[in-house]
C-alpha cells in the first residue's frame, strides 16, 4: 500500500453455524454494512479476501467455523481533492461534458491511485457542477476507461442527467466505437465475438473467457479490420456489452491481443525497429495498450437529441501506424 493510500481496516470474521452455505460476498455484505456488495465483490476479485488462508471467488459457499480475513481501505467520506491537471474538454453544456482522457490516467480514485485521477481533474475544472450519483469518489463519472486506454469519457453535471445517461448504458443504446491495433491478424475482415467473461481462475488482475462459470456474464464484441500489416492489424471495434476488459479479453481469445497489452498480450512496449524491419531505431513508439475510445453516440439527457463525439487518434498510435505502413 502506498503512502498516499487511506489507512486500511483489517477485519477477521468467523463463519457461524447459521451462516453455513452462504456465499462469500453475501456474508461480507451482511457483516460490513458500510460497504456495498458490488464493492466487496471487487475486493474479493483482487485477492484481498482470504478464507482459511486461501483465496476464493465471490460465489464460494462458506462452512461453519471458517476464518475470513480481509483488509479494506477506509471508505472515502469526501470526493477527490481537486487537482490542477490539464484535461481536454471536447464538449460542454449545462447537463453534460465530454472529455478526451489521455493514456496513463486512472478515471476515479482506487486503491493505489488516490491522486492524479480524471475525477480530481474534473473537480478542479468544473468545481461543484458535477453529479453525485456515482458516490463521493466518482463525481460526474458515468462510465470508465482502463488506465492505459485513451479517449472519450462522458461526464454528467447533475444527478438527473447521470441517471438518464446511466440508463442508456444499461439498455445498450449508447454506441461506443474503439480503434485498436492488434498483434496478429484476424482471419475474417469483420466478425462478432460472443463469449462470456468472468474472473480469471488464477490471476487476480485478469478476466477470462468462462463458458461454464455461472458467475460469468455474456459479452459481445463486433470488429472490422481497417488495415492489415505484416503481423499486425488495425481494427474498428464496437463492444455491444460493457464487461471489464471486454475488448482486451476477446481480442486475446481469437489470438490477436491488443498491441502492448501487458496483462493479456505479454509485452508492455514496442520499438520502431520491431514494427518496421527496415529500421535500426530502438526508439520506443508505444508503452501502453493500443486501444482508443474514439467515437461515442449518445442521446442528450435533456433535449433528446442524438449526439456524436469523436476524439482524434493520439500521437503514440499515429506513430505506430506510420511505422507499420513503412514496414509493409
Amino acid at each position: 500500500m502506498s503512502g498516499s493510500d487511506p489507512p486500511a481496516e483489517r477485519v477477521t470474521l468467523t463463519v457461524a453455524p447459521a451462516e453455513a452455505g452462504w456465499r462469500l460476498d453475501a456474508f461480507l455484505a451482511h457483516h460490513l454494512t458500510d460497504y456495498s456488495r458490488v464493492h466487496l465483490r471487487r475486493v474479493i476479485a483482487v485477492g484481498a479476501v482470504r478464507v482459511d488462508g486461501g483465496g476464493c471467488k465471490p460465489s464460494y459457499r462458506l462452512k461453519p467455523g471458517q476464518r475470513v480475513e480481509l483488509e479494506l481501505p477506509e471508505i472515502p467520506r469526501e470526493g477527490p481533492r481537486p487537482e490542477e491537471i490539464p484535461v481536454e474538454v471536447l464538449y460542454e453544456d449545462l447537463e453534460i461534458a465530454v472529455v478526451n482522457k489521455p493514456p496513463g490516467m486512472v478515471v476515479h480514485p482506487a486503491r493505489g491511485h488516490w491522486s492524479g485521477t480524471l475525477a480530481a481533474a474534473l473537480q478542479f475544472r468544473f468545481g461543484g457542477s458535477l453529479s453525485t450519483a456515482g458516490g463521493p469518489t466518482r463525481p460526474g463519472i458515468v462510465h470508465r476507461l482502463d488506465r492505459d486506454t485513451s479517449g472519450l469519457v462522458l461526464v454528467a453535471k447533475n444527478d438527473q442527467a447521470h441517471a438518464r445517461l446511466a440508463a442508456q448504458f444499461e439498455s445498450r443504446t449508447i454506441r461506443k466505437e474503439y480503434f485498436a491495433i492488434v498483434a496478429g491478424a484476424p482471419q475474417a475482415d469483420r466478425d462478432v465475438i460472443d463469449e462470456p467473461i468472468g474472473l480469471h481462475p488464477h490471476h487476480r488482475e485478469k478476466m477470462a473467457i468462462r463458458r461454464h462459470d455461472p458467475e460469468a456474464r455474456r459479452a459481445e464484441t463486433f470488429f472490422e479490420v481497417l488495415e492489415r500489416f505484416r503481423g499486425y492489424a488495425a481494427l474498428r471495434v464496437l463492444p455491444r456489452t460493457g464487461r471489464t476488459h471486454q475488448i482486451r479479453v476477446h481480442m486475446d481469445h481469437i489470438g490477436c491481443p491488443v498491441l502492448c497489452d501487458r496483462l493479456y498480450g505479454g509485452r508492455a512496449r514496442i520499438t520502431r525497429a520491431e514494427l518496421c524491419p527496415g529500421s535500426a531505431s530502438d526508439e520506443v513508439l508505444l508503452a501502453r495498450q493500443a486501444l482508443h475510445a474514439g467515437r461515442l453516440e449518445v442521446v442528450h439527457p435533456s433535449t433528446g437529441e442524438r449526439m456524436t463525439f469523436e476524439a482524434p487518434l493520439p500521437l503514440d498510435l499515429l506513430a505506430v501506424l506510420e511505422a507499420l505502413r513503412e514496414g509493409g
